[in-house]
């Protein structure tokens, strides 16, 4: 997936005109109005810079320094980074906004972040993968040096010298005892030197060595806003004479039709106005209806009251076992799946084989349940319609928004908000698809609200998954093949096919569904196939959840290196780093995986270290380890996980006591807000091994609230121990890898701590206690 960077679609070119012309002030016009934030009253200790949310007004205003779209400086020193990703919660606008200063050498505290709309000019608008500082790191930069090497000679002009006697610091032009501030420079020259594409891809950018603000502590320029309530989310959006709609959703995801609507019962709620049937030509809400009253309190009163007759869809009885029986059948079809990583020789190394060791695993239905359930405000002004919600992949929804309100791409336009989480579900924004509809039925803007029910049915969930794995064995114990079959409902299948590359047999596959699978370990020759559940793609809609597919593929794959470790006799650890031997395809290549293997081996030497691998325990504990490349082959990011469990036999309560996490992502830009990430990623792992998922029954999650779907909670929280390795390569994803490795590492434990393996997660206390008395 790396070949879709945000600065392939980039606009060719950068400015540094400080007069646009006509033409360039049509473009500006569109960046929208800076909103502000609350400012009054304010009395913690944080600092605020701006954060702004972009509307349809103007931005840039005349006489302004805007050397790249990213950023423009204002006469009056401000700094302004505009921020296409989406922010829900790790910061993201902070991190690319100190790449930018750093190399244009900015006084921080003049640093604003703006959060655009979706426009073509941006680029592929999508937030998730851990993508956003990798991808940015490189473009944002030398816009940042394009910036500084202007001010720098037109500040060289106004002081009378030459630019080789100046340099930039802290938002100045400084040429021994003179300086001249960014703003003055901005406010009195004449910034007329432009460059090409070509000139950009060629700017340098300083080394790690003379950087002043990436890796350095610092505050986070979003804190304040979410503190004291001044940030706007989706929940927020409102405008002159909307109604309010909640959603009547059927009782399977596809196929379903309405025969009859009784909402006599309805019209005794105040505010109530009507229930409409929605015409969906995109099959995105196929069979919905939509409460419309006056406000959503009385939209949701009223909701509870309207009966609806179904004609439902051919999934209504599928349950989750159904998914799974279907799994294992397709994995027992040799023909079915595309084959990845077809190494020559695995057959002849299976049939050559001294020992040959099978397992298979399990991982069942997760829900996103973020704190903000959806939602989305659509109305049509002045020919345009306007989508006010918070998403994550604005490039993938408006094409499917133009197609169901039969207008051009041109003529829709999602509007920038918070996510209140995200987590992968705003990655498909289906949920403004019915909005839209009912806004355009009505003739009104229409903010249709999801209660926390109507979210969970409507969910892209993870898929329930199935997978096989296989070692080879020689006549020494060595792992001499390996061969892995992973099953589960694709959500680039059935959302984005256009990111589907082929395998080698020709058959297409979803890339973010056997993420994970393509390890570096040295094995001998490696097969993977990876297989689409088309009963899970019929049932629901599968989505992308953090860390997509390398969460529930590196649950197999680390429980079974495990499992092989003790089968072969072997230490875990030791096991694994005999096999992670950076040659071959594991030497790893620049710029993003230099050193391969052995940067793996590093992480994992260093975990044993701090976690005190190997010491005495108490009775039914143990130490249980994973580790992982993260999210992409490409882009890894090194992690390894120790994991420190207490299980109690009677109950089979498992206790999570500590985990030790040690993490190499190359340069890290934004230091706490890595960290933040590192410790989310785990914990979410955590709640998905431990405490979380849920199973289909009757075409429908059986778990609808938070009283049944138990995410972690504040109490099990255990004491973490994270490092960073310290590093000046390539920045990589810091949001998922760490997700990724928690689970494993916690099966891994149990088994050290009672000698019983758990292949299937969530992990239960029946399940434990089943495992003990089988």
């Amino acid at each position: 997936m790396s070949k879709f960077y945000r600065y392939l679609n980039q606009p060719e070119g950068v400015k540094t005109e400080a007069n646009q012309d006509s033409d360039e002030g049509m473009r500006v016009s569109r960046r929208g109005f800076l909103i502000g934030a609350a400012g009054a009253g304010f009395t913690l200790t944080f600092f605020r810079a701006g954060l702004s949310f972009a509307q349809p007004e103007d931005v840039v205003k005349e006489g302004t320094f805007e050397p790249t779209i990213w950023y423009h400086i204002e006469p009056d020193g401000r700094i302004v980074v505009n921020i296409a990703e989406a922010e829900m919660g790790q910061h993201v606008g902070t991190a690319l906004a100190r790449i930018v200063a750093d190399e244009l050498e900015a006084d921080w505290s003049m640093v604003e972040l703006n959060h655009v709309d979706s426009d073509p000019k941006w680029g592929l608008m999508v937030t998730g993968g851990s993508w956003s500082v990798w991808e940015n790191f490189t473009p944002l930069s030398q816009a940042g040096a394009a910036g500084r090497k202007a001010l720098i000679e037109e500040g060289a002009r106004l002081l009378g010298v030459s630019p080789d006697q100046c340099e930039a610091r802290n938002s100045q032009v400084v040429a021994g005892d003179q300086s001249i501030s960014y703003g003055d420079i901005v406010s009195r020259g004449d910034l007329s030197r432009t460059y090409t594409a070509d000139d950009l891809k060629q700017m340098p950018i300083k080394p790690a060595t003379q950087r002043r603000l990436i890796g350095r502590e610092s505050r986070a320029l979003d804190i304040p806003d979410k503190t004291d309530g001044a940030s706007r989310y989706g929940l927020d959006a409102k405008v002159d004479g909307m109604v309010y709609g909640r959603p009547l959703i059927p009782p399977t995801r596809y196929g379903a039709t309405i025969n009859n609507i009784d909402d006599n019962a309805a019209k005794s709620v105040k505010g109530y106005q009507q229930t409409i049937v929605l015409d969906d030509p995109t099959d995105t809400v196929p069979g919905w209806a939509v409460v419309i009253a006056d406000s959503f309190h009385a939209a949701n009163k009223a909701a509870e009251k309207v009966k609806v007759d179904w004609a439902a869809g051919d999934t209504a009885d599928v349950s989750e076992q159904d998914i799974l029986d279907h799994g294992v059948k397709l994995i027992e079809s040799p023909g079915k799946g595309s084959i990845m990583f077809p190494d020559d020789g695995v057959d002849e190394a299976f049939n050559d084989a001294a020992d040959i060791f099978e397992q298979d695993y399990i991982t069942h239905t997760v829900l996103h349940v973020q704190m903000e359930p959806v939602n989305a405000l659509a109305y049509e002004k002045d020919g345009v319609w306007e989508i006010h919600t918070g998403n994550q992949w604005q490039s993938l929804i408006i094409p499917v928004l133009a197609k169901a309100l039969g207008v051009k791409e041109d003529k829709v336009v999602m509007r920038t908000y918070m996510l209140g989480g995200g987590f992968g579900r705003r990655l498909n924004g289906d949920y403004a698809v019915p909005a839209a509809l009912a806004s355009q039925k009505l003739g009104k803007p229409v903010k249709l609200v999801f209660t926390r029910e109507d979210d969970v049915r409507f969910d892209s969930p993870r898929s329930a998954s199935y997978q096989r794995m296989r070692m080879a064995f020689d006549a020494n114990g060595k792992p001499a093949g390996m061969e892995h079959h992973a099953t589960a409902g694709w959500p680039t299948e059935v959302m984005a096919p256009f990111f589907m590359p082929k395998g080698a047999n020709d058959e297409p596959y979803d890339p973010f569904s056997i993420q994970g699978a393509a390890h570096w370990y040295s094995v001998g020759p490696h097969r993977v196939r990876a297989i689409s559940n088309d009963l899970a793609n019929a049932t629901f809609r599968p989505g992308w959840l953090r860390s997509v597919g390398s969460g529930w593929i590196n649950f197999a794959l680390e429980s079974f290196m495990d499992e092989a470790a003790r089968h072969a006799g072997k230490d875990p650890i030791d096991f694994r780093l005999n096999l992670l031997k950076a040659e071959g395809k594991n030497a790893g290549e620049a710029p993003n995986s230099v050193g391969g293997a052995s940067r793996q081996a590093n992480v994992l030497k260093r975990v044993k270290e701090l976690s005190g691998w190997g010491q005495k325990l108490p009775k039914d504990t143990g130490l249980g380890v994973a580790t992982s490349y993260g999210q992409e082959r490409n882009m890894p990011t090194w992690t390894a996980c120790v994991a420190r469990v207490s299980v109690n036999r009677q109950t089979g309560h498992v206790k999570l006591e500590k985990l030790t996490l040690v993490t190499d992502a190359g340069t890290v830009v934004h230091p706490d807000g890595a960290r933040a990430q590192v410790e989310g990623a785990a914990l979410w792992g955590v709640s998905m091994a431990l405490h979380e998922g849920t199973h289909y029954k009757n075409g429908e999650p059986t778990a609808k609230n938070l009283d049944a779907y138990t995410p972690m909670r504040i109490r099990d929280v255990p004491e973490m121990e994270l490092e960073f390795v310290e590093s000046t390569e390539v920045p990589v994803g810091l949001g998922e890898p760490a997700t990724t490795v928690t689970g494993p590492a916690i099966a891994n434990a149990i088994h050290s701590a009672i000698g019983v393996r758990i292949r299937e997660i969530p992990i239960t206390p029946a399940a434990v206690r089943n495992a003990l008395n089988a």
